[in-house]
Parts: C-alpha cells; sequence; structure tokens
C-alpha cells in the first residue's frame, strides 16, 4: 500500500501541469461575439470597447493595458479602425498572437464610399495618423459571409495557440459558421421587400450589410460621428433626401439630437437608430446574431409601407 501511494504520488510530481487555457483580448463588440462563440465551454475572451465608446476615441484603462500586456492572442480589426490599439500592441508579449481579422483568408473588402453625398473621408481620423490602405471600409463583420472568413481565422489562430482544446475550437467554429450561414438566409428573407428604398445614414458605417442585402443607401451626412457636418453639408444632404424621396434618415446612438433635427427640419421622412457596433447589454456568443437581427430590424421597421 505505502509503495503504490508512493508510485502514485511520485506519478503526479512527475506529470505535466495542465495547460492553462490562453488568455485573449478582443476590441470591439460583434468580434467579441464571434470569439466567445469559438471559446465556448473553454474560456471567455475579454471585451475592451464597451458602452457608448468608439473605437476611434477609445482610451485604455490600466485594467485593460493589463490584460493585453499579458495576453496570449489579441483579436481586432485592423490599425484604421481601432486607432487607439495602435501603439499598445507594439508592446505586448512576445509569442503573442495578434490578428487583425480585416486581413484573414477569405475577407472581401470594399473601398470607402465618396462623391455626391457621400462624403470624402478623413483618413487620419482627427488626430490620429494616416495608414497606407485607409481607402479601404473597415466595418467588414457586417456581412456574415465575412464573418464565417473571420471565424475560420479566429479557430486556426486558437487551436495553434491552444492544442489541447484545438478539437472544441473546430468543432465550436463549425456551430457559429452554420449559425451564421442561417443568419444570412434569415436576413435576406426580411430584408427582400425594402430592398432598393432610398434612405440616408448618418455615417458610412453599412455599406458591407447595403450590399449583401441589396440596400439603397444614397447618402451620409457625415464621414464620422465625432465630426458635426457643416452647414453646407446638410443642404447638400437635405437637397438629396427630397430629391430621391428618402424614406428614412437613420442616426446613431452617440448622436446629438439636435443634429438629426438640424437634417430633418421641415422634412417629412421617418427617421430611427443603426448601431454599427452592434453594441447590447449582453456581450457573448449571441451577442453578434441578435445586433445584425437588431440592425435589420430597423431597416425593415423605417424602410417599410409608410
Amino acid at each position: 500500500m505505502r509503495r503504490s501511494a508512493l508510485f502514485a504520488a511520485l506519478f503526479l510530481f512527475l506529470a505535466p501541469a495542465a495547460q492553462a487555457a490562453p488568455q485573449v483580448v478582443v476590441s470591439i463588440y460583434p468580434i467579441h461575439s464571434l470569439v466567445a462563440g469559438v471559446m465556448a465551454g473553454v474560456a471567455e475572451p475579454l471585451l475592451l470597447v464597451r458602452g457608448a465608446a468608439t473605437p476611434h476615441d477609445y482610451a485604455l484603462k490600466p485594467s485593460d493595458a493589463k490584460a493585453l500586456a499579458n495576453a496570449d492572442a489579441v483579436f481586432w480589426i485592423g490599425p484604421q479602425l481601432e486607432t487607439f490599439l495602435v501603439k499598445p500592441l507594439a508592446t505586448v508579449k512576445k509569442g503573442a498572437s495578434v490578428v487583425a481579422l480585416a486581413n484573414a483568408p477569405g475577407i472581401t473588402l470594399k473601398e470607402n464610399r465618396e462623391g455626391g453625398t457621400w462624403e470624402a473621408h478623413d483618413h487620419g481620423h482627427g488626430k490620429n495618423a494616416k495608414h497606407d490602405d485607409d481607402e479601404t471600409d473597415m466595418h467588414v463583420w457586417l456581412d456574415p459571409v465575412n464573418a464565417q472568413a473571420m471565424v475560420a481565422a479566429i479557430v486556426e489562430t486558437l487551436a495553434a495557440k491552444d492544442p489541447p482544446n484545438a478539437a472544441a475550437y473546430r468543432a465550436n467554429g463549425a456551430k457559429v459558421s452554420a449559425r451564421l450561414a442561417a443568419l444570412n438566409t434569415d436576413l435576406a428573407a426580411k430584408l427582400k421587400p425594402v430592398a432598393g428604398v432610398p434612405y440616408v445614414v448618418f455615417h458610412d458605417a453599412y455599406q458591407y450589410f447595403d450590399t449583401r442585402y441589396g440596400l439603397n443607401a444614397i447618402g451620409s451626412v457625415t464621414v464620422s460621428p465625432e465630426r458635426q457636418p457643416s452647414a453646407a453639408r446638410l443642404r447638400a444632404i437635405r437637397a438629396k433626401i427630397v430629391s430621391l424621396k428618402a424614406r428614412c434618415v437613420f442616426g446613431e446612438p452617440q448622436i446629438k439630437p439636435s443634429v438629426l433635427a438640424a437634417v430633418m427640419e421641415g422634412l417629412e421622412v421617418k427617421t430611427a437608430v443603426l448601431d454599427p457596433l452592434e453594441q447590447g447589454p449582453n456581450p457573448g456568443p449571441d451577442a453578434y446574431f441578435a445586433g445584425m437581427e437588431r440592425l435589420a430590424d430597423a431597416h425593415v421597421a423605417c424602410l417599410g409601407t409608410k
């Protein structure tokens, strides 16, 4: 008995410790949802940008900086969107995987819409540095087909980083991808009745969504929700709304009511709110799907029969 106990104790002492799940940090709400879906049952990723904050003006908290310093993997869209992460990511620990999902294999990228009532983009985002590929529209997650490509990249990154849980990541990834395919079919059917109906958005964040579902956005009020539109800009948009009989003008959660009121003054056009970050009260594996359904429902409600 003593000998058996000794061997058992020796085995436990010499056996390699179970590998802890990787510490994963994600920049924005919809991407966090996809990563959380892939990691379901293994660990929970940390979300950086929460609440009403945007990736253009977010300021890292000390706890965020500590999490980044200790991260095994970081998922973001890329430097053109999450400008606040450019410098901090240069100091992540050696061996950490930093994945810009806009560059994932299979992603379809589009150039920013400009000209006419699509306002020219402030490529430097004001005080932030200009990047060589700022012509690219970075709101890539608003197409579920792109989201499937991102999920595949997330799976491969985590499987390589954490081999003991690779099978779980692959199984979860297959489930998330199947949900995305079903979501795409559902949204196409839901939005078909309002395809082609003209409308205006506050800033041009929805091109991937518009293109995927045949929607007819005819212009943006401003390039960025952080920047007030000029008087000339408001006049041009109001003329476009009238001439093309736009049925709806979409604001965003952080837009001051006074700005939207200036656009709408004297016009009999419906208004509604869209959130390109799809932010809701419950981050996690279901959040991306709920956000995309909210986006579609807002379009249908505002663009439907008067």
